[in-house]
């Protein structure tokens, strides 16, 4: 047989496996409680309105030709026209145009990297940020520039920086790359005055924004800010979309909203992987909005996430160590939150004793495109149940106990701060 590594495409080479696919095997072990994936409830499905669309369509001649059938790379329009209503409620006007079906966000974040990315070019990007990005960029051969976050999102005065210095390194920079609505990992959401900043350095600096917002809708507090998409002025924002988190993951739908002229090469792209995205799932996703479904249905899983999301809450509260140095996160709304430990825990190394005692979470420095967070990890709180998120709290602060116990007498690690390049 020949040799396969050797043959492999740089592209292939440079791919790296999923962290959290690789850590999710370990959650499959009996009685394990998992925070680790990034999964809806299952028992929010809305099952019912489902079967009912699918037996709808199948049941007339007319749709059930066009659900079996090929469609068009850019997407059926039946769908289309309901995402351009659901962008009006955001304040976005947009046409059919503006608008490319995908195979959920993560192609979407394929197909930009395929696009925009040459081999070495920088990319920047939130500190931590989503493992799907730094993958889709990385197989392209992206050099990632990572910019901290705080709890107002990233920090725009280092993302100037940062862009200053590329600009005078005269660097091939093009993208910054943001999840700005109860960020994954972090929970954290951007404020409306730096979404402005991030909008005057895109012009200053001629780089496009790449926004990742899959969870936006799912608000349990507060006013939301405005997407970056709407304040943007100049078309140099890309936006990804998905029904994954909002309606059902299994439909595999998203949507990538820019102007007309990327949405073009982005077709041409999406023409060589797929040919285009399966019409029966655009046709029930498409009737799953006109008929009012995705309103109720989001409702529906706020409450059920807030409710889930303030037991967790409650439970680090009460059952972990009181240790300096550890905190958390309170998002308002998403599907996670995140813990940081103090500089001597690392999590990649508790993993395995986590699991030994039956619960499981996902090690923060698979967010870390710069090698760092050794002592954090995202825990998710829409896929427990509710029994389950306080007796997995209750296990992970054990684990946690029992490495503050063994605490080194005199260990400190550098604090992260800046930017590396």
């Amino acid at each position: 047989m020949v040799d396969l590594v050797k043959n492999y495409s740089i592209i292939a080479r440079r791919s790296k496996k999923s962290v959290i696919r690789e850590l999710l095997k370990f959650t499959q072990q009996p009685g394990v409680i998992s925070f680790a994936g990034g999964l809806p409830c299952p028992h929010a499905f809305p099952v019912e309105e489902v079967k009912e669309i699918a037996n709808d369509i199948l049941s007339n001649e007319q749709a059930s030709h066009k659900a079996l059938q090929y469609g068009p790379t850019e997407g059926l329009a039946e769908l289309k026209r309901e995402l351009i209503k659901l962008a009006e409620k955001d304040g976005v006007k947009i046409t059919s145009d503006n608008i490319l079906i995908t195979v959920a966000s993560q192609q979407g974040l394929d197909l930009v990297a395929k696009v925009f990315v040459d081999p070495s070019d920088p990319v920047l990007m939130e500190l931590p940020s989503y493992l799907g990005g730094i993958q889709a960029f990385g197989a392209y051969g992206a050099k990632m520039i990572g910019i901290p976050i705080d709890n107002d999102g990233i920090r725009v005065d280092l993302l100037e920086k940062a862009l200053i210095h590329l600009r005078d390194a005269e660097e091939h920079y093009k993208i910054v790359y943001i999840v700005p609505d109860f960020q994954n990992p972090s929970g954290v959401t951007l404020t409306t005055e730096r979404r402005k900043k991030i909008i005057e350095l895109s012009k200053e600096f001629d780089i496009l924004i790449l926004e990742d917002s899959p969870y936006g809708e799912i608000r349990f507090e507060g006013e939301a800010p405005p997407s970056i998409y709407s304040l943007d002025d100049t078309n140099n924002v890309i936006a990804l979309k998905t029904f994954s988190k909002i309606f059902v993951p299994g439909l595999r739908i998203g949507w990538i909203i820019a102007h007309p002229k990327i949405i073009q090469k982005l077709t041409v792209a999406k023409q060589s992987v797929d040919l285009c995205c399966p019409s029966f799932t655009q046709l029930i996703a498409a009737e799953f909005c006109k008929r009012g479904y995705l309103e109720k249905h989001i409702e529906k899983v706020k409450s059920v996430y807030r409710r889930k999301r303030d037991i967790m809450l409650e439970a680090l509260e009460e059952y972990m160590p009181k240790e300096e140095g550890i905190t958390w996160t309170r998002p308002q709304g998403g599907l996670f939150l995140w813990v940081e430990l103090p500089p001597y825990i690392n999590t990649e190394e508790m993993f395995l004793e986590a699991v030994e005692q039956k619960v499981a979470y996902i090690i923060g420095s698979a967010f870390f495109c710069n090698g760092k967070g050794q002592n954090t990890m995202r825990i998710n709180f829409s896929y427990p149940t509710e029994e389950e998120i306080v007796e997995g709290i209750k296990r992970l602060a054990n684990v946690i106990k029992k490495r503050v116990a063994q605490k080194p007498v005199l260990q400190k690690e550098d604090e992260f701060e800046g930017v590396s390049f």
